[in-house]
């Protein structure tokens, strides 16, 4: 049986803040026409939201494993189909990507990395951490950003893929923003 997450994550700034931070990220850096890969769309789908309202044009890309969570992106998207645009959300499980179906990214979010892989994922040969992470660092474009989050329940256990992802792909800090650590891919 499929690792899901049996619960929806609505929007809590307080304990969870980091879609929020990343969406001022690249408000900040004026971001426009990037293409991103976002891990755990949330209930509240906050990134692609605050997307549309700016008028960034980012397309985005989204992965949830909570059935809750992938209603809501149908619900979103019957309400506001010009949304369905530049946002596509699927449900599935992370540590089953498959990366001759990703395309090439700018950023990537990997904010929760090491909270929600479990023996059940072993069943059926899912990726470990570290090889999902790998996976996405591969897709991400020279230059290009991946994010984690430090406030995670799992950042303990992330530090160790964050010290692989260094060494094995050579990407480097390059900075924080806000609870964001910012990882760079070389050029």
């Amino acid at each position: 049986m499929l690792n899901f997450w049996d619960a929806s994550w609505g929007l809590d700034e307080r304990q969870c803040p980091c879609d929020v931070y990343f969406a001022e990220y690249l408000e900040q850096k004026s971001v426009k026409g990037a293409s991103i890969f976002h891990f755990g769309t949330g209930s509240h789908h906050i990134l692609a939201l605050r997307n549309a309202q700016i008028g960034a044009n980012n397309a985005i890309l989204g992965i949830t494993a909570s059935p809750g969570e992938y209603e809501a992106y149908v619900k979103l998207l019957i309400e506001n189909p010009r949304l369905g645009a530049t946002y596509k959300a699927y449900f599935g499980d992370i540590y089953q990507l498959d990366p001759r179906l990703l395309p090439g990214f700018d950023y990537v979010t990997n904010f929760h990395a090491c909270e929600f892989r479990t023996e059940k994922n072993d069943a059926y040969g899912a990726l470990t951490d570290l090889e999902m992470t790998l996976v996405l660092a591969d897709k991400i474009k020279p230059g290009g950003e991946m994010h984690f989050y430090t406030g995670s329940d799992g950042y303990q256990k992330t530090l160790a893929v964050i010290d692989s992802l260094k060494a094995q792909r050579g990407f480097a800090d390059t900075g924080t923003y806000k609870t964001l650590r910012i990882l760079t891919k070389p050029r």
